[in-house]
């Protein structure tokens, strides 16, 4: 079992260290660097390079510019269209594609390394940028895990780290050089169509999880001798939009930004990020392209970054046709440089290489400013070893499609499912007393709904393109139930049109019914929407099936919490499937036969209305309406104020019940830099093994700036047989979890009271360090550097 003071080391500690059953997150403080130095080899490139060839290496287009049809799925090369891209423009990035057969892979990285290495003066390699976002999800064949706001409803690092482990196993050997992963933005905006992205809406757990993989993915030995570079994306508060629409506008406070938005980047960087894709949107005004503010002071100064800055697809035109910042091109390109941007993800064009020769020969770019960007970009290339090794392999391609690896993702998957509502213990569906059982809605035999958009290309591909091996819910669940009558029927005819007599009379006939209902496969603007509602299809569909009667389960498949209010009461058990990847329908019925034990928590909180819903880090405010202070007559309207959540971040059931007792503090009062040790014993009550993510948290009663009712501030999750019990212990660091940053960053620690909560347990206790550091002056603030 990791202590707490073990477990806050995890955001710079390898994961690899991490037992299998028991992992551990705490917060830590963000921290600064130095600019690294350049090694000999870059001094010389530098020297020897032209300005048109350094801004080459500031280029990246997409593979549509150099294949044969202009398709992303077309892996093929067309040389008569590469060589002028880097005899005339010294292009110097590539990227993406879709799923095709590794030996596919290797041999296009191989002929695209070896004309650039030929035709280039300087046999400079080219870096390949791909997303691979949930494994090797552009490599057919590749192990598929759940995505990762699934990753985060587990608490346990342990499989981000396999995600990136099993990504790079698949891929290095192919020329993936720059993975596009992972997403580290804060899930806090249900409605954005990249929510499933993200780790969920904690800050510590996006950074532990976001870390565990960024370090897996850059220190794996076993891909040996190449590396891989992850990217931090996206750089930053793009996953909090207004209107929850991709690519819009996000209004975030600047003290905000510092507690939520930046913690997960920073604890990425901490941890050797060597790259960062920056936000589509805007933050208050400002579009994160062209600012200075955010690109260069926040990341470069305050935060440490040392790698390269990556646009994101088309986003410098983007200040010209859709921000409208800039009047043209030439003034975007001149905003996003001077902001910090290093490499233009054009990705079509090579307009950018002759505006950025303008733009120097014009003196408004300096060539020193060139050199900058262009001499991170050789570093990465450096880093990675590259110059030495900058040719695909075709000899280790046997373990893409490692059974192990496989094998891997339904296990995160099992731990990635989260038991809503179990009425009456209606789960699991024990199989003897199940003989016939039906399974209907638009997931349930669906492999393409399981993994969601980033998989096997962009939005997903058609029902027929997937591997047959992957089990969908309704394969699963027969293979789950071999003594039963397994059946599914289709909820619309032939065409189109709702056929819910048909559903009804096969609903009559079953013992219990299983309804996988939510969304199909989106990602980014195409993923867009104004209601998060079921469609009133599946709704229809779930009253049709829950008035026949007989038990029923609703499976919620989808990027995001769809809004099931209206049908919740009707079903006894609701389990919380979201993207769980090709392992997901074997982990699904596995949890509904009872074969596994549920453990996974909700990592965001799951809203019950469309129109309102908040993180569960809100403070008092957002639930603040006194209907007293309007006088007398409005003291029963109170009932449409309640809550608008449906179930809480961190709520999960159990096949068994899990007891907290005994929460202890070493004092009751805490000063200095002292730090205070908290313990809780957890027993496992019930009848049969569970795993139990412990989550603990503080409020910090009064503050300057209002304060979360709650923050996590470390979480651990271990394995217990029936009726063990463990003590847990949390040590509380002052500087580390009993601060919050301003507005500039700067950590503020006051003196008051706070709670500490974890299950059913609570206590106070009361910090009174800050007066003595401060002189005495009261209630004082301490700063240190962010």
């Amino acid at each position: 079992m990791l202590s707490a003071s073990q477990g806050c080391q995890r955001a710079s500690t390898s994961a690899a260290t991490v037992p299998a059953t028991t992992v551990a997150g705490s917060a830590q403080p963000a921290t600064s660097f130095k600019p690294a130095p350049v090694s000999e080899r870059v001094r010389a490139l530098l020297a020897q390079m032209t300005l048109e060839e350094k801004i080459g290496q500031m280029t990246q287009l997409a593979n549509t510019t150099i294949n044969n049809t202009g398709q992303q799925k077309d892996i093929t090369l067309d040389s008569a269209k590469l060589i002028p891209l880097i005899k005339q423009f010294h292009v110097g990035s590539f990227l993406n594609g879709e799923a095709v057969e590794p030996a596919q892979w290797a041999k296009y990285s191989a002929a695209l390394q070896r004309i650039a290495m030929r035709e280039s003066r300087l046999h400079i390699p080219i870096i390949y940028g791909i997303d691979h976002m949930h494994g090797a999800s552009y490599v057919s064949g590749a192990a598929i895990f759940p995505h990762n706001l699934n990753l985060g409803a587990t608490f346990n690092p342990e499989f981000s780290r396999q995600a990136a482990r099993a990504t790079v196993l698949e891929s290095a050997d192919l020329g993936h050089h720059w993975v596009f992963a992972p997403v580290i933005d804060l899930g806090v905006n249900a409605q954005w169509p990249r929510f499933y992205e993200t780790y969920g809406e904690d800050p510590l757990v996006a950074s532990v999880m976001g870390a565990a993989f960024v370090r897996e993915m850059q220190e794996n030995k076993e891909i040996a001798p190449y590396k891989v570079a992850a990217c931090g994306k996206h750089f930053l508060g793009y996953s909090d939009p207004r209107t929850g629409w991709d690519r819009t506008v996000a209004e975030i406070s600047d003290q905000r930004i510092e507690e939520f938005f930046r913690p997960s980047f920073q604890a990425a960087i901490d941890s050797g990020l060597k790259s960062i894709m920056i936000n589509s949107g805007q933050i208050n005004g400002e579009p994160v392209h062209a600012s200075r503010r955010i690109l260069t002071d926040l990341l470069r100064t305050k935060m440490g970054f040392q790698g390269v800055a990556v646009t994101d697809w088309e986003d410098i035109i983007r200040l010209v046709r859709i921000q409208k910042v800039a009047a043209n091109e030439k003034e975007a390109t001149f905003m996003a440089i001077d902001a910090g941007v290093d490499m233009a993800m054009t990705p079509y064009t090579t307009t950018f290489c002759t505006l950025v020769k303008e733009l120097v020969q014009e003196g408004r770019l300096t060539e020193e400013r060139i050199n900058l960007s262009a001499g991170r970009i050789l570093q990465l290339k450096d880093d990675l070893g590259l110059f030495e090794n900058p040719m695909p392999r075709t000899d280790r391609l046997s373990r893409i499609g490692d059974p192990a690896l496989k094998q891997q993702t339904v296990e995160a998957a099992r731990e990635s499912i989260v038991l809503l509502k179990n009425t009456n213990n209606l789960l699991p569906l024990a199989a003897s007393k199940v003989k016939r059982l039906l399974v209907v809605g638009p997931s349930a035999d669906s492999r393409a709904n399981l993994a969601g958009g980033w998989t096997l290309a962009w939005q997903g591909r058609a029902e027929e393109a997937y591997p047959k091996e992957v089990l969908t819910i309704y394969a699963a669940l027969k293979k789950e139930y071999p003594n039963a009558q397994v059946e599914t029927v289709a909820y619309r005819d032939a065409a189109g049109a709702l056929a819910l007599p048909r559903v009804t009379a096969a609903a009559r006939r079953a013992d219990a019914i299983v309804m996988a209902l939510g969304e199909r496969p989106y990602t980014e603007g195409l993923g867009n929407t104004s209601d998060l509602t079921l469609p009133e299809d599946q709704l229809q569909l779930a009253r049709a099936v829950q008035a026949v009667g007989k038990p029923s389960v609703l499976v919620v498949i989808g990027g995001r919490p769809s809004i099931i209010r209206a049908v919740a009461d009707g079903s006894g058990g609701i389990l919380w499937g979201g993207l769980p990847g090709f392992g997901g329908g074997q982990a699904i019925a596995e949890i509904i036969s009872g074969k596994v034990n549920p453990s996974g928590k909700l990592p965001f909180t799951y809203p019950q209305f469309a129109g309102h819903f908040s993180p569960y880090h809100h403070d008092n405010n957002e639930n603040s309406l006194e209907l007293s202070d309007f006088g007398a007559g409005f003291e029963n309207r109170g009932a449409k104020y309640k809550p608008s959540m449906l179930t809480e971040f961190g709520q999960g059931l159990s096949y068994t019940t899990f007891r907290y007792s005994d929460l202890t503090l070493t004092d009751s009062v805490l000063s200095g830099n002292a730090t205070l040790r908290a313990t809780v014993r957890v027993t496992n009550a019930g009848s049969r093994a569970g795993k139990e993510a412990a989550l603990w948290f503080l409020t910090d009663e009064v503050g300057r700036i209002t304060r979360p009712v709650r923050l996590l501030k470390h979480f651990e999750k271990a394995e217990y047989k029936a009726g063990e019990s463990r003590e847990l212990v949390f040590e509380i660091q002052p500087q580390r979890d009993l601060t919050y940053p301003d507005a500039d960053g700067r950590r503020q620690l006051e003196d008051g009271y706070f709670t500490l909560r974890i299950g059913d347990q609570l206590k106070r206790f009361r910090y009174a360090g800050a007066s003595a550091q401060a002189g005495g002056a009261g209630r004082a603030a301490k700063d240190s550097k962010p």
